[in-house]
This record gives structure tokens, C-alpha cells and sequence, in this order.
């Protein structure tokens, strides 16, 4: 008899998928993202693989996630397969993805353009410029902008 693995369900889906490996940076995101009040509306996950899992286990209702916050530099699947897979997938492909990351490789710049990223955005050395970047993501994403109906 051969097992299939279901995925996880979520009963309650988050805003905001946050993809991040590097712990500090993951940390202080976090944290910003908190005093601005939307701690509780961010699911982080440490690699691309687990980001595809979490999505998957929304069960059909992936649109429920408003904005993917994603790192290209991650360890076990990059952050542009992750990209691809999700604006080639018709359940997945509206979620807005923000790039968030270190790179300042041209190609890693065009091509995420090319796959459908809606911003890329290099992540700033200086906290507080950083600090400031995260919360108005979270504010534009979250409060001003508006998705079409699913």
C-alpha cells in the first residue's frame, strides 16, 4: 500500500509569507514588522521548499496570502525557483512577491522582473533605513494596496 503525504492544513492563514534563512535578518524583520503591528499577520519559513509546503497546505486557499516577502539567497532552493514555481502556478501566481534581499546581481534583478516579481527591493545595511523600508512594505501592502477579488 503506498502512503500519500497530505499537506499540512492551516486553519488560520497569515497576511504575510515571510521567506528568510538567515536568522538575523529573519529576526529583525520580525521584530519590525511587530512594532508596527503586524507581527501577528507574518508565517516566516527558513528556505524555498518549506515556503512551496506552506502554500500548499492552505488547501485552495492560497489567495488568503497577501504578500510573499522573499529572499533570493536561500540555502536548500533559491529564492528564483521559488518565484518561478509560484507566477507559473494559476492558484498562486496574483499573490503579490516583494524580493527582499542583499543581491545587487543585475540578472538576479532582471530575471525576477521576468518571472513577475512586483518589487525588488536590496536590502539596506543601516537598521533603521531597513526599519523603515519593512514597515512601509507591510503598510503598502497591507493596508493601501488593493488585490482583485479571487
Amino acid at each position: 500500500m503506498i502512503m500519500v503525504r497530505q499537506p499540512m492544513l492551516i486553519e488560520s492563514t497569515p497576511d504575510i509569507l515571510f521567506v528568510e534563512d538567515d536568522a538575523g535578518d529573519a529576526e529583525l524583520t520580525l521584530s519590525i514588522l511587530a512594532e508596527r503591528g503586524l507581527g501577528e499577520r507574518v508565517a516566516h519559513v527558513a528556505d524555498g521548499s518549506e515556503a512551496l509546503d506552506y502554500i500548499a497546505g492552505t488547501r485552495g486557499a492560497p489567495a488568503a496570502i497577501k504578500l510573499i516577502l522573499l529572499d533570493l539567497n536561500l540555502q536548500k532552493m533559491g529564492g528564483l525557483h521559488v518565484l518561478r514555481q509560484l507566477k507559473s502556478d494559476e492558484r498562486t501566481k496574483r499573490i503579490p512577491v516583494v524580493v527582499l534581499t542583499s543581491s545587487r546581481m543585475a540578472i538576479e534583478l532582471v530575471e525576477s522582473h521576468k518571472l513577475g516579481v512586483n518589487s525588488y527591493v536590496i536590502k539596506p545595511v543601516d537598521a533603521d533605513k531597513f526599519a523603515e523600508i519593512i514597515s512601509e512594505i507591510g503598510h503598502y501592502w497591507l493596508l493601501v494596496n488593493e488585490l482583485p477579488p479571487q
